[in-house]
């Protein structure tokens, strides 16, 4: 069974063809029909926020399996094919790709409605809807920029998140899912069912090993402005330039130079670079991340942090959730929470596996086929119920196979 999770794929470019679009609205309707005539509402979310589930209903409907575009297109064309019967479904779309996204919350509010939600409950949808936005932009640094947001929820208030980020060095897209009913913590290992084909490496404030790093980053902000720009203040002096030959958020050991008991010396540096010298409180670091950004020469860092001082957040969740506050704040505080107060945060990949269903080559696990097998097996029996002609039903099947 998967965890949690994150797919990566590469980036398509240019536009899905008019003819294939149209196909995917057609049969992405018949399916929907039949998900919800099986299964109801809810289940229909909670299916779309399985990556594996996801990934398979956009090979029924035939897009590329391994393609970034399969969320943009299929996402857009599930939106399509329910329009207008929303309401007798009980399922409800909305977001989308770029600008559309930012439509988000207007289309919660409107589809709301025509649910007979509470304003609580829509409310609440909304800030589910802005939080999951936020967490993979500002929490999780690994390098993806969230340029999709697609937020499923049905009558009753169940909801998924499906979103995409891009890496345009790397030419490569990574999407990120979410399931309510998985979401114990907004900003503590939310994600619902991660797939990679590939590891990266950087900032993970949602893990678990985070925690104390959140906290002392919250207690940042509540205490004393002027302090805390004077650890910023710290933390920047010993800023370097960063080596084109390290990745992002590469980690570096940190080694206490014993030979001097009383001087709060450490010396910071990667196994192939210089060593550079740092004088710190007395604390037993191991591994601490490249320190390459000077945050004092940032009017604009330094106002966020003053108003966030002001509010003065009760967690780190209303932390994050405050206007402004983003990757560069959230960087700044867990550094200064890391280096000055010795909070370690996690810097793995919160994908953690290849695959839900297991790798041929045994990576990371071998092939769990009985699921493999079952999710392939489901399909195919949804396949058959749709209201479509022979040989497209044995197309289907046969791209399952």
């Amino acid at each position: 069974m998967f965890k949690r999770g994150i797919a990566t794929f590469t980036l398509d470019y240019g536009k899905c063809p008019k003819w294939l679009f149209e196909r995917m609205v057609k049969l992405g309707r018949e399916m929907s029909r039949v998900i919800i005539a099986e299964y109801g509402p809810d289940e229909f979310v909670k299916r779309i926020a399985d990556p594996v589930w996801f990934q398979a209903l956009g090979t029924v409907l035939a897009f590329d399996w391994n393609a970034s575009g399969l969320i943009t297109i299929l996402t857009a064309a599930l939106k399509e094919a329910i329009r207008g019967e929303e309401r007798d479904l009980g399922i409800y779309i909305c977001g989308g790709k770029g600008k559309a996204s930012l439509k988000t919350p207007e289309q919660i509010s409107l589809f709301g409605a025509r649910a007979e939600l509470s304003q609580e409950k829509i409310n609440s949808l909304e800030y589910n809807s802005r939080m999951a936005a936020k967490v993979d932009s500002s929490l999780v640094q690994d390098g993806f920029q969230i340029y999709h947001h697609c937020f499923f929820f049905s009558r009753n208030g169940t909801w998924a998140v499906v979103q995409q980020g891009m890496n345009e060095k790397e030419v490569t897209a990574r999407r990120y899912h979410w399931f309510s009913d998985e979401v114990k913590n907004l900003v503590i290992e939310p994600h619902s069912g991660i797939i990679s084909d590939g590891q990266h490496t950087g900032l993970n404030m949602t893990a678990r090993e985070s925690e104390n790093t959140q906290k002392i980053s919250t207690e940042l902000v509540q205490g004393s402005y002027n302090t805390l720009m004077k650890d910023l203040a710290l933390l920047s002096k010993y800023a370097t330039p960063r080596r084109s030959d390290l990745p992002d958020g590469d980690p570096i050991s940190i080694l206490r130079d014993h030979s001097t008991a009383q001087s709060e010396v450490i010396s910071v540096g990667n196994e192939n670079q210089e060593l550079t010298k740092i004088h710190l409180h007395d604390r037993d670091f191991k591994v601490l991340p490249v320190i390459t950004e000077d945050f004092t020469k940032s009017k604009y860092l330094e106002k966020i942090l003053y108003e966030v001082n002001v509010v003065k957040p009760k967690n780190y969740e209303q932390l994050l959730s405050l206007k402004g506050v983003g990757p560069k704040t959230i960087r700044a505080l867990a550094l200064t929470a890391e280096v000055i107060y010795g909070a370690k945060a996690s810097y793995e990949d919160p994908a953690r596996y290849s695959f839900a269903h297991g790798g041929k080559d045994f990576i990371p696990y071998p092939v769990d086929r009985p699921t493999y097998d079952q999710t392939i097996a489901t399909m195919q029996t949804l396949a058959s119920k749709m209201k479509i002609g022979y040989s497209e039903k044995n197309k289907i099947i046969g791209r399952l196979k």
